[in-house]
């Protein structure tokens, strides 16, 4: 049998961008905008992140259609709906809908299927790889660095599939992983969970630092419900996950109807219908009004068929996205790979036996129990087993930053009316509750109202290492307020503003650093920046707490 020969390749690049989740390919974008060349990297088949092969419908602001995130998230999200409206057989209600959900989803305003996201963003990339400005490396994933002082000089990937390395030297990196790998890799200083209140001066924190104590990771997969027997088989790990019943639960197991409110810990049950039947035109996706989870089915529908004309779709697509399979056990960082990946692994059996519930023993409303109709789609989710792709990290490593935002610059309850923290160096702006999950130190939710924040430029800049970029959740937050910026636009944002600044200081000989200190220096590049369409403040008086 022929084997394909694996060699080692060596690149020389402008900007190395590691990570082609939604901050990777805004950075990516950013960089190659302003002329750099760039090397962007991706470990899963599916470029996109945490929208794509996570498979996790925007989380956004209730603003989000007006105002409150870059241009080019903003094209992203007008490309999604132009594809529904081109190649959808949508009715012509729906067509017409300005902002149209294709889900009609309620956790989010712009509910799809990933992999139409996936086109969307190959398209958005699709000018700058064909003139050879960004250069993708697929189905790699970084594993080692090396360094001379404080710069990285260089990054080498290794192949998950039978590929060729490749070692890429770059005057600047970007890590746009999801869970801050290049950190370790680089000896960039990092914090992992929770931090103490004596180092923060939050008041949701312990005493004690607990590096250990990590948000839930998820792995998401989405459903049909059709005509016949679709129960899979199953899963290994099924009698322990339908005995366990976390301390959050309050006696109630993890696999039920049943789960804390996040913000009140109440338990509530939930309710499922699939295909319901209801007017999807009449979604109102605002969760400043409506939490929207009290139907599971709606909560993050990807696609509801009677947006379309009638008979073309058998059923709606439910994607499942629930606290019942969040995985706290234990987490992922600064583990072993063969640990972190049986660890992943269980997150899988987990998610698996809650479809093997819901196939066969959910209690129904007619009394009866499972439903055997709903089908796995791995074709949905571009995978052999029907989950998503990659599991979804709530939380990685966060760089030791020049600025770190903390409780105290965010929470409504501690800011009041004054607003968030205003940052001279703003890069972007961003929205969300303080929306942590129950963690790995056991932790219940804490979800509380946030209030319209800034992303300053210091949270993108490790405290030493000078050409070293933040470019995804990894930037400088605490664990508390990583529950706020670790959303998809705010990714983007942070991803957009450090592969800018990387092309600018290669234009200018300004180093990152120094950009942010210099009050003249950091006005040029904000005018650059606002000049591509991102936003530095909220409007006066356009928004409120939720």
């Amino acid at each position: 049998m022929y084997k394909r020969q694996v060699t080692q390749q060596d690149l020389q690049t402008d900007v190395l961008v590691v990570g082609a989740g939604l901050g990777g390919i805004a950075a990516a974008l950013a960089a190659a905008g302003r002329g750099a060349r760039v090397v962007l990297t991706e470990e899963h088949p599916w470029i996109g992140g945490q929208l794509t092969s996570q498979a996790v419908p925007p989380d956004e602001h209730p603003w989000v259609e007006r105002f409150g995130v870059t241009a080019r998230y903003r094209s992203l999200r007008d490309g999604i709906r132009d594809v529904y409206r081109r190649r959808h057989p949508l009715t012509s209600t729906a067509h017409a809908w300005p902002a149209l959900n294709p889900g009609a989803g309620w956790v989010s305003k712009l509910c799809h299927e990933p992999r139409v996201a996936v086109g969307v963003l190959e398209e958005m990339l699709a000018p700058y790889r064909s003139a050879g400005r960004i250069r993708l490396l697929e189905l790699v994933r970084p594993t080692s660095a090396t360094t001379d002082g404080d710069r990285v000089t260089s990054v080498t990937l290794t192949s998950v599939a039978d590929g060729p390395g490749v070692t890429v030297s770059a005057a600047y990196t970007i890590d746009a992983t999801e869970t801050g790998e290049l950190l370790p890799l680089t000896g960039t200083e990092y914090v992992t969970g929770f931090e103490s209140s004596a180092e923060t001066g939050e008041p949701s924190a312990p005493e004690k630092a607990q590096p250990d104590n990590v948000q839930a990771l998820s792995v998401c997969f989405a459903l049909d419900h059709v005509d016949g027997d679709h129960t899979i088989d199953r899963p290994a790990r099924y009698d322990f996950w339908r005995s366990y019943a976390p301390p959050a639960w309050q006696g109630e197991r993890l696999l039920s109807w049943t789960a804390p409110n996040p913000r009140t810990l109440d338990l509530e049950e939930r309710t499922f219908t699939p295909n319901p039947g209801d007017d999807p035109l009449a979604v109102d996706a605002d969760q400043s009004k409506n939490a929207g989870d009290g139907n599971l089915w709606l909560f993050r529908r990807i696609a509801a068929r009677d947006l379309l004309e009638p008979g073309f779709r058998d059923s709606d697509l439910c994607l499942v996205n629930w606290p019942s399979i969040d995985y706290f056990l234990d987490h992922v960082l600064d583990v072993p790979r063969e640990v972190s990946d049986a660890r992943i692994a269980d997150a899988r059996q987990l998610s698996l036996s809650m479809l093997y519930w819901m196939q066969t023993e959910a209690p129904r409303p007619d009394g009866g129990t499972g439903y055997p109709g709903l089908r796995l789609r791995p074709d949905v989710m571009g995978s052999a087993d029907g989950l998503a792709q990659a599991a979804y990290h709530r939380e990685s490593r966060r760089i030791r930053a020049v600025t770190t935002v903390t409780e105290n610059d965010v929470s409504h309850a501690v800011r009041g009316e004054s607003g968030a923290t205003r940052y001279d160096d703003s890069v972007g702006v961003g929205m969300y509750r303080i929306d942590l999950h129950p963690s790995t130190g056991g932790d219940t939710y804490i979800d509380v109202p946030s209030t319209p924040f800034e992303i300053p430029l210091g949270a993108l800049l490790p405290r030493r290492t000078t050409n070293l970029l933040a470019g995804n959740k990894n930037l400088g937050t605490t664990h508390i307020t990583n529950g706020c910026y670790r959303l998809h636009p705010v990714e983007w944002n942070a991803g957009e503003a450090a592969g800018h600044l990387a092309a600018h200081c290669l234009a200018t000989g300004h180093v990152p650093h120094e950009v942010q200190e210099k009050p003249e220096l950091l006005a040029d590049y904000q005018r650059e920046l606002t000049a591509t369409g991102v936003e530095l403040r909220w409007p006066e008086g356009e928004t409120y707490p939720y």
